[in-house]
């Protein structure tokens, strides 16, 4: 268990005999600041397809199952007062389903914690789950990495979306939609 709340208890004993110094001391000692990097990072809509495969369309996080993005959006066009999509995902205009199913690329050990930025350190999890871990390890969340799923038994319903495509290429005017396309056909390919 943590003691960390006993670094913080002596130094405000500190405090409170006038002790500034000595809480200094406390604090650089037993529990130094050290500051998070944030560097944003993009990846492309092929390389976050690539994890999603490798990883079976699971959150990694929950284990929960995921969907191929332009699925979502695919739904967003043809029912927008159904399932509502928002450009910056306003809660209150933008469908749960994108925060709960759309998968996105995370660092397990988060780079400003000394990860790296590669492959083996990256997971498909939900924009949910995503946001909930932020720059915290997994263990200080009580989190566990879930194994990948079979690509074969759930696919995120891309087999369901080249289809659907395939059937309806006036879909693939929107670029949203046409970009992960192009990103699904690349990965056939390799």
């Amino acid at each position: 268990m943590s003691q960390i709340h006993k670094i913080i208890k002596n130094a405000c004993s500190a405090i409170a005999k006038n002790e500034i110094e000595e809480a200094k001391k406390i604090i650089d000692t037993g529990y130094p600041f050290s500051p998070l990097k944030n560097e944003g990072r993009r990846y492309s809509n092929y390389q976050k397809t690539k994890i999603f495969i490798r990883d079976g369309f699971i959150d990694r996080y929950s284990g929960d199952k995921m969907i191929f993005p332009p699925v979502l959006r695919l739904m967003s066009k043809l029912m927008p007062k159904e399932f509502p999509f928002h450009k910056n995902w306003k809660t209150t205009e933008c469908h749960m389903a994108y925060w709960q199913l759309l998968p996105t690329i995370d660092h397990v050990v988060p780079v400003s914690r000394g990860g790296k930025d590669q492959e083996s350190n990256w997971v498909c999890t939900s924009q949910l789950r995503n946001s909930a871990k932020s720059n915290w390890l997994l263990k200080e969340l009580g989190w566990y990495l879930h194994e990948p799923g079979d690509i074969k038994e759930w696919d995120g319903l891309t087999t369901w979306f080249l289809n659907y495509t395939e059937k309806n290429k006036n879909i693939l005017n929107d670029s949203y939609i046409n970009s992960w396309h192009k990103a699904l056909q690349k990965t056939k390919r390799t």
